[in-house]
């Protein structure tokens, strides 16, 4: 997959079926040691204030041609 096409999919929390961002807007947390993948950091706009949400690579449980779903146990606030 490229990352053209990782980065039109956007991050669903499978906990409380909300929207979290789109991982073109995202960035990595990558081992400089390993070069794995440790989490994605996504932008939360609310509110008028901008946070980030930092999610475990391990979080992740599906890649869909549109989505891609993830799971938080406490969403975004």
């Amino acid at each position: 997959m490229r990352m053209s096409e990782l980065a039109s999919k956007d991050i669903i929390n499978l906990t409380d079926g909300g929207r979290l961002g789109s991982l073109g807007d995202s960035d990595l947390i990558i081992d400089a040691q390993t070069g794995t993948i440790e989490a994605i950091v996504v932008p939360v706009r609310r509110r008028r204030r901008s946070e980030r949400i930092k999610i475990p690579w391990t979080a992740i449980r599906r890649g869909g041609p549109e989505v891609m779903i993830v799971y938080l146990q406490e969403g975004p606030k």
